[in-house]
């Protein structure tokens, strides 16, 4: 079974930028690309709909919030559906905005704050072999407080990528258990739905999609997850991760 749907979430007041999310969305944040021999700047929104669509996927779905006109006139000749997440509070409550969209399939969910520079085919390929409830993208980090971290069991070798089977997923521990992250990548079925209505969040915490991904870990889901080895986030949420990802030309393996 391939993968032919993603939703992609941009619906965040992009607060960690908010001289520029003032004014521009941030999946309309330009990043250079190597384009026909020449360097280009393109919207991030562009690589991203391209990588996946590279790895298969037809229907997207953007998830916006009521900042979103920009984005939805940028990308209204495009055959997209859009749905809206009236207040932000939180990834997997976005997320949840498309189960309608989803409806029994799997699909992509790609954050709108980064861009992997490879790792969407080899993950739907897995997806496709073995048929998991979860593929996550993982890397590792100096810094794993700040992000979902999953402990994991080795499982050898997926196309040239280290193979594991995500045992536990915690969203920004006080003490992580390892320094693989998630990245704001993922294939799911729709049991993440039903795993993310049945949390109850407390009053003033956001709905995170890691929540939901325990969830069906809980229920008994089999979640596997390949470590990026050589491919890059090119993060555009915070401005030193921005600058950082400016230094680079954005070319991919699946694009």
């Amino acid at each position: 079974m391939s993968v032919k749907k993603a939703v992609i979430t941009a619906a965040g007041k992009g607060s960690r930028m908010k001289y520029i999310t003032s004014v521009l969305p941030k999946a309309l944040l330009p990043l250079f690309k190597a384009e026909d021999g020449k360097i280009v700047m393109r919207p991030i929104i562009d690589l991203i709909i391209e990588s996946l669509h590279a790895a298969s996927v037809e229907k997207f779905c953007i998830v916006v919030g009521k900042h979103g006109k920009l984005l939805m006139d940028y990308l209204f000749e495009r055959e997209v559906t859009f749905v809206f997440q009236k207040e932000p509070k939180g990834f997997g409550d976005a997320v949840l905005k498309a189960e309608d969209f989803a409806g029994s399939d799997p699909f992509f969910v790609h954050a709108d704050d980064g861009v992997l520079t490879g790792g969407y085919k080899e993950a739907a390929s897995l997806f496709s072999e073995i048929r998991p409830e979860a593929v996550l993208l993982l890397r590792e980090v100096k810094n794993p407080k700040r992000y979902g971290v999953v402990t994991v069991q080795d499982k050898g070798i997926y196309m040239n990528h280290k193979l594991f089977k995500v045992l536990e997923a915690e969203e920004k521990p006080e003490n992580p258990k390892s320094n693989i992250a998630i990245s704001a990548v993922y294939i799911l079925t729709p049991k993440v739905f039903r795993a993310l209505k049945s949390i109850t969040v407390e009053e003033g915490k956001e709905l995170e999609l890691t929540y939901g991904i325990q969830g069906v870990i809980n229920d008994g889901g089999e979640v596997y997850g390949i470590l990026l080895k050589d491919e890059k986030w090119l993060n555009v949420g915070d401005p030193a991760s921005y600058y950082e990802a400016l230094s680079r030309t954005f070319t991919s393996s699946s694009t």
